[in-house]
């Protein structure tokens, strides 16, 4: 290599190295420790028994699918929850050795990569589940596999009056071992318990069935969150954590029992400040127009980082621990604040410079900005904003 390609290089490794606050003034910030925390306080709720699920599907909900699968697995929990094989596969090239569940069943096509990358699929259809077996011994391995069992939610599963006679049929099959039968709640969040009970009890009629044919069920699971924190008989011998993981609640019910600290922040920096004279408006379509004593600052990140464009003129964001008004329609790219130059005795006027950091999600001296209060803004859930939050901007990982 000749000196000009070797000063190349180590530029190119250099620009790599330089921390995502330094490349974009836009990130999100990812507690680890905030992670661990969530994790410790499900630990103490279930007890020494229960085993933990991480749930890392949708790159970790926003949050980094391989390094929080790492947190997870350092802090207890024993396999990991995707939902395609792609997840899968890019856990296994960071490293991962842990036990992988796929939660939907794969495509057929796709049995060549789970076999080769030793995940374990969820089945609940014939065709794919022999199709599975077949390839498994015709390369002399066994394929494990958890069933699914459809007890209400109505979306994929066995229904569970048949899971017996599923697993009969294809309980001869040499290139197949069964490993756990899994259910999925659809009102565990919900105040009335009534449909949740319904799941409870075909589940348990299910997996009476199965023990009645001489089946061992393997790792029987089917808490999500809310479950797991509210409801003591479903926690079997595992549990899925998925949004609590991260510090998030599914609903204001497990607020009230288990307290979890949230994992994520966004973060930007203050990238140009303007002065807008009176009536001038700002941004696409003017819907917000300067009352003349306001500098405009801009931040660089926008609706194609996470930022929802029905949020403008109805959000704030945090600066020094004072909240400021999100003005204008948000761009894809940036978004613009409002800083009132206004003061008084009790409001002295704001100091603000660009490079001034800026809290958008998360805590700033007193005050807080929540992925709920945004949610309920927009009428949609906490688990919707971070995976958006997670799709473009950069990552920090902190302890």
């Amino acid at each position: 290599m000749d000196s000009q390609n070797v000063r190349s290089a180590g530029a190119i490794r250099q620009n790599k190295e330089l921390a995502a606050p330094g490349r974009r003034w836009a990130w999100a910030q990812i507690d680890r420790d905030a992670i661990r925390f969530n994790l410790k306080k499900f630990r103490k709720h279930l007890g020494p028994d229960v085993k933990i699920m991480a749930v890392v599907k949708a790159d970790g909900y926003g949050h980094g699918a391989c390094e929080c699968a790492l947190t997870a697995l350092a802090t207890g929990a024993s396999m990991l929850g995707v939902s395609n094989v792609d997840e899968g596969i890019e856990l296994r090239r960071s490293g991962i050795a842990a036990p992988i569940l796929i939660l939907a069943e794969p495509p057929e096509e796709a049995i060549s990569l789970v076999l080769q990358h030793q995940l374990i699929p969820t089945v609940y259809n014939m065709d794919f589940v022999m199709a599975l077996g077949e390839m498994a011994d015709a390369q002399g391995k066994v394929s494990p596999y958890h069933l699914k069992v459809d007890t209400g939610m109505n979306r994929v599963g066995v229904h569970y009056s048949d899971a017996g006679d599923f697993l009969r049929t294809i309980s001869f099959h040499r290139g197949l071992e069964l490993q756990g039968v899994f259910t999925h709640f659809a009102t565990a969040d919900d105040i009335d318990t009534y449909v949740f009970k319904q799941q409870m009890g075909r589940f348990e009629e299910a997996l009476a069935t199965i023990r009645y044919m001489g089946v061992d069920p393997g790792l029987i699971h089917a808490a999500n969150t809310a479950a797991a924190i509210r409801y003591k008989q479903s926690h079997y011998k595992m549990v899925r954590l998925g949004i609590g993981m991260y510090g998030l609640h599914p609903c204001e019910l497990t607020r009230q029992i288990m307290e979890l600290h949230p994992a994520m922040s966004v973060h930007a920096r203050i990238s140009y400040l303007k002065q807008v004279s009176v009536g001038e408006g700002v941004s696409y379509s003017h819907t917000y127009r300067s009352p003349g004593h306001v500098l405009i600052g801009t931040l660089p990140i926008g609706y194609g980082d996470g930022v929802s464009w029905a949020l403008a003129n109805k959000m704030e964001v945090l600066i020094g621990g004072k909240r400021f008004l999100q003005v204008g329609n948000i761009c894809m790219d940036m978004l613009m604040i409002e800083i009132n130059l206004r003061s008084s005795a009790l409001n002295p006027r704001p100091k603000v410079e660009a490079g001034d950091e800026v809290v958008i999600v998360g805590k700033s001296g007193g005050e807080e900005i929540t992925l709920d209060s945004m949610a309920k803004t927009l009428g949609t859930i906490n688990y919707e904003l971070a995976c958006r939050f997670g799709q473009r901007l950069s990552r920090v990982y902190t302890e």
